[in-house]
Parts: structure tokens; C-alpha cells; sequence
């Protein structure tokens, strides 16, 4: 199953994928349920019952009817993994380590699959991070490696646009991974049942239809099931809880010459098995 969060006019809700293009609305099929992908979460079967309420309905809507949001607007944490492919963590130099490098993003960052990513007045760095989004379904504390899958719901694509020099005007990353309307977070939830092992997956990044990133997800140094158990070790996970689980090699910052985004590009990460997140650069009002 594949669910997506919408707004048309003043109201919002989540949609459940008939095919690439059309939808139902949980709201028509089923509105006895929350009417936010977090929600659904939060009561444990509710993707279950999304299912059931949804199976056999024609699209009702089309998603160019409505705008899309980020597929989870409200999580409570977006957990960001740094250098977490070997093949980035040699291009920026770094000895691998022990343990994951994690920082966070805060929600009012995200968009959503189309809109703009916005190229800020103050940085001409703004750079791509194609990676696979993790979210989780069931919370915990102390979530043993062996049983993190149960608690994952599915997984989207996030684009961490990052403006490179604030991210490196100390050591934390904070200022420059938290620049409004620079996450990207899209199209879709894809069901862990429907998406199944993720590390048979590929992931790509392209800018104006170049590749500029191309990785097996197998290859992320530590893998979701250790990301969570790590996580979860400090702090209680929470059902809409999403994991960006770090970019490979091929960044803009490590090229030479180096690329950066800029006004009129369009920006695409493709994860097999999900679809396509694709974005558009614009300059800062």
C-alpha cells in the first residue's frame, strides 16, 4: 500500500494510492479513522484497516487535483544519519567509526514531492543528499536489532538539501540542515510489506537528469535494523518517527569542480521499488 498526506482547499488528509497517479481518500472510505499518516500510526492496526477500508475502490482523486505534504508533515523526530556509505565517507575524508553519527532536522524544513526547494539569499551551496527515509510504525525503547523491522511502517525518499557552508561554520551540522522549505520528503509511504527487503534496493540521484548519485542500499555502513536499536537505546521512538538513513558518495560539495544547486534546476532521487521524488530549485523571495 502506498499512502500519500494532501491538502485540497482548506482541508488535509491522507490518500491511499490506486495506481501512479489517483487516489482514495481515506476520509471517504474509512472516516471513522484519523486522517493523518501519524495518526494511523499511533493506534497500532491502522494501516491494516486503511487496507481493508480501501481494497477495491476506483481513484477518486488525482494527485495534480491537490497539493502534496510531506508524507509525514508532524513526526515528533527526524533522525539524520551522517556519512553512512562508505564510498561518502571516504570523499570527505573521514576515518570510519565506531558508532553512527546522527543529528536532527526539525519538521517546519520539509516539503513535499514537486515543490520548491528554496536556494536561501545568504549561500550559493546548496547541495543534494539523496537517501531512503525510514519510518517507524510501532515506538519503543531498547529495540533489540533482531526485532527493529516490526517496528518499521514503511519507507519514502528524503532529499536533505544542505547549504554547505553554514553546515560548516562549526561542528554541529544544525544551521545548515534546517534551512526552510530544504527537506524533501516524497512522494509516498510505501508499506514495508509491499516494499519488502530493503536492501535489495537501489537508490539515484540525478540533477537536470544527470546522474550525480548511484548506490545498493546493502551498502550503508550501519544498517536500519542497527539505526534503530542505536536510536533507541537514548530515547523512546514514536510511531511517524523517520529515519533519513544517510547519502552516498557523488555529492556536490565533493565534486571538482564542485555542483550546486541553483535556481531553475530540478533535482530527482529515485529509490527502486518506491518511485520518484523530484524537486525544483527556486531562489529565495
Amino acid at each position: 500500500m502506498r499512502l500519500i498526506t494532501y491538502r485540497a482547499g482548506n482541508d488535509t488528509g491522507v490518500g491511499v494510492m490506486v495506481d501512479d497517479t489517483g487516489f482514495v481518500p481515506l476520509a471517504s472510505a474509512a472516516p471513522e479513522l484519523p486522517n493523518s499518516i501519524r495518526g494511523l500510526l499511533e493506534i497500532g492496526d491502522g494501516l491494516a484497516k486503511a487496507a481493508a477500508a480501501t481494497k477495491g475502490w476506483a481513484a477518486e482523486l488525482q494527485i495534480d487535483d491537490v497539493t502534496l505534504l510531506p508524507v509525514v508533515p508532524d513526526p515528533r523526530a527526524i533522525w539524520c544519519i551522517g556519512v553512512n556509505y562508505d564510498e561518502h565517507r571516504k570523499e570527505t575524508g573521514r576515518d570510519p567509526s565506531a558508532y553512527p553519527m546522527i543529528f536532527v532536522r526539525v519538521p517546519q524544513c520539509q516539503i513535499a514531492h514537486r515543490a520548491p526547494i528554496i536556494k536561501p539569499k545568504v549561500s550559493d551551496q546548496l547541495d543534494f543528499e539523496g537517501e531512503l527515509a525510514v519510518i517507524i510504525g510501532k515506538g519503543g525503547r531498547h529495540i533489540a536489532k533482531e526485532d527493529a523491522f516490526k517496528h518499521v511502517a514503511g519507507y519514502s525518499i528524503y532529499n536533505e538539501g544542505t547549504i554547505r557552508d553554514w553546515q560548516r561554520h562549526t561542528v554541529q551540522f544544525t544551521p545548515g540542515k534546517n534551512f526552510d522549505d530544504t527537506g524533501a520528503f516524497g512522494p509516498w509511504m510505501v508499506t514495508a510489506d509491499e516494499f519488502g527487503d530493503p536492501y535489495r534496493h537501489t537508490l539515484t540521484t540525478r540533477l537536470n537528469g544527470e546522474q550525480m548519485q548511484h548506490t545498493e542500499i546493502d551498502l550503508m555502513t550501519f544498517k536500519i535494523e542497527e539505526l534503530i536499536a542505536y536510536i533507541s537505546t537514548y530515547t523512546t521512538m514514536r510511531p511517524g518517527d523517520v529515519i533519513s538513513s544517510g547519502t552516498p558518495g557523488g555529492v556536490g560539495s565533493r565534486r571538482d569542480p564542485q555542483v550546486w544547486m541553483k535556481p531553475g534546476d530540478v533535482v530527482t532521487v529515485e529509490i527502486s521499488g518506491i518511485g520518484t521524488l523530484e524537486n525544483p530549485i527556486v531562489a529565495e523571495a
